[in-house]
């Protein structure tokens, strides 16, 4: 299976399962992944929006949230761990209704207790709008009976 593959299906069980991403971010696009990198994107709607009609910080701190667990897919673990600790820097307004906003999420370290993951936040321009940093403990994800790490690195599970 590819990295593309698996981070989608991934992405489709946090749509099927949780309660937060498939009401906020449900429009969000995975369009590229490889071990250790996934792109995505999403079109602004009403929902992400505050109330000066742009794109509500919260929307950019969930997306951090989910992309670090989308990096952390695409090294194989289908069970992405839970959060330790996330940040977001706010450049500059992230656009409005109707504006796309691109991401890329990189997994920087993936060990066998936690996964550091960061982020860009861009617009249609391609200029930096936030970024941000999301630490996962994932000891007990490498147990997954779903996870495909040797496939995407050849790398044995702990």
């Amino acid at each position: 299976m590819t990295a593309l593959r698996f981070v989608k299906s991934v992405w489709e069980s946090f749509r099927a399962t949780s309660g937060l991403e498939p009401r906020l971010l449900d429009g969000l696009r995975v369009t590229a992944a490889k071990p250790g990198t996934v792109n995505f994107e999403l079109d602004i709607q009403k929902e992400h929006t505050n109330r000066l009609n742009i794109l509500h910080g919260g929307t950019i701190a969930s997306m951090v949230d989910l992309g670090g667990s989308l990096a952390v897919a695409s090294r194989g673990l289908y069970a992405t761990g839970v959060s330790t600790d996330l940040n977001v820097t706010y450049l500059s307004s992230g656009g409005k209704v109707g504006d796309k906003i691109l991401a890329e999420v990189t997994c920087d370290k993936f060990g066998k207790t936690l996964a550091y993951t960061s982020i860009r936040f861009m617009n249609g321009n391609g200029d930096v709008f936030a970024r941000g940093s999301h630490t996962k403990y994932v000891a007990l994800a490498w147990k997954d009976p779903k996870n495909i790490v040797e496939e995407l690195s050849g790398r044995k599970s702990p």
